[in-house]
């Protein structure tokens, strides 16, 4: 009998939810994802010392602000991801920017550019943005330009279709904080079928293969096995390497669960959506509304921090430097 791992491989693609490179050699997903808070974790560990350190030197020797090479950073570990897995690595645009449409493709552009320069096509990334309103129309533009998007913090089929009328990429609905909001909320215990994120990403999946919506489903954010199996034979889904130590050592059946045959059976009607609808309708969802909201926080308090560690790193790069100017001209 195969794990479930191996037979949820079967009938979605995996993808690696962590910038730890040998939790992703051990596991063979067939895409990567980052984010500022994996980004955060993984600067921190040794094994990733040079990826920190070149970005650092750079960045002293050619006078860049500490935000610059906290992007660079993010392009090291992608560049890195992108010699393990074999299709696509996943780089965010910083959260600062998540309701400035401008400066949202221009950043794009650039971390386009940079992999470019590095000998990445663009076919092997996926620029991450946050489903709000302006982080959609930037996509609209980038996707037209031929940059493809991996739109994150997905809390609701709203979000979702408007994502997806942009030509988005992929969507990444959220389970497990999905799951968190009502936990707390309603104060219930939830079952993997009855589980609220679960219920949103079949939700949003049955609607994509019903109205013949291209856009890729990628499940994401869980907090245990039992809904990334509810969700099995979703289009991807980016699970972290604890979770997938779990599925590769469960040797039970694992049956499909999601099916684009039987999606027209369970998919709502289809939605129209301009900007005063959508802001309206995820105004009216408390939950999408404050997650979206708390999310984008937390990714810009973990983007502060990295930086903060690139610039506890820059100053250390220049007093030694100045040591060892003093020391020589002693």
């Amino acid at each position: 009998m195969l794990s479930k791992l191996d037979q949820l491989k079967a009938m979605t693609t995996i993808v690696a939810d962590t910038g730890d490179m040998d939790a992703i050699r051990a596991y063979s997903p067939i895409d990567a994802t980052t984010n500022p808070t994996l980004l955060l974790k993984a600067a921190k560990l040794p094994a990733y010392a040079p990826l920190v350190e070149e970005a650092v030197l750079w960045g002293h020797n050619h006078h860049r602000m500490t935000s610059e090479v906290a992007e660079r950073l993010a392009i090291n570990f992608g560049v890195a991801l992108t010699g393990i897995v074999p299709g696509r690595v996943s780089t965010e645009v910083d959260a600062d920017l998540s309701f400035d449409v401008e400066g949202t493709v221009a950043k794009a552009r650039a971390i386009i550019a940079e992999y470019e320069r590095r000998g990445v096509g663009r076919d092997r990334i996926l620029i991450k943005i946050a489903a709000t309103w302006e982080g959609i129309r930037a996509a609209e533009i980038l996707q037209g330009e031929g940059i493809d998007c991996n739109m994150t913090l997905v809390f609701s089929l709203t979000q979702a279709v408007a994502c997806a009328d942009a030509g988005a990429t992929l969507v990444s609905p959220f389970v497990g904080r999905i799951l968190d909001w009502y936990t707390k909320v309603e104060g219930k215990t939830y079952t993997a079928e009855t589980d609220p994120g679960v219920l949103s990403v079949r939700q949003i999946y049955n609607y994509f293969k019903a109205h013949d919506v291209k856009t890729i489903v990628m499940g994401a954010s869980f907090r245990n096995k039992g809904e990334i199996e509810a969700l099995a034979g979703c289009d991807r889904l980016t699970i972290s390497p604890v979770l997938l130590d779990e599925l590769a050592k469960d040797f039970g059946e694992l049956p499909r669960r999601l099916d684009p045959e039987t999606a027209a059976a369970h998919s709502p009607a289809k939605l129209s959506l301009d900007e005063k609808t959508f802001r309206f309708l995820l105004n009216e969802d408390a939950m999408a509304t404050e997650k979206l909201s708390e999310g984008i926080r937390t990714f810009a308090r973990d983007l502060q921090a990295l930086r903060e560690v690139v610039a506890d790193r820059l100053l250390n790069i220049a007093a030694r430097h100045e040591l060892m100017s003093d020391t020589i001209a002693g």
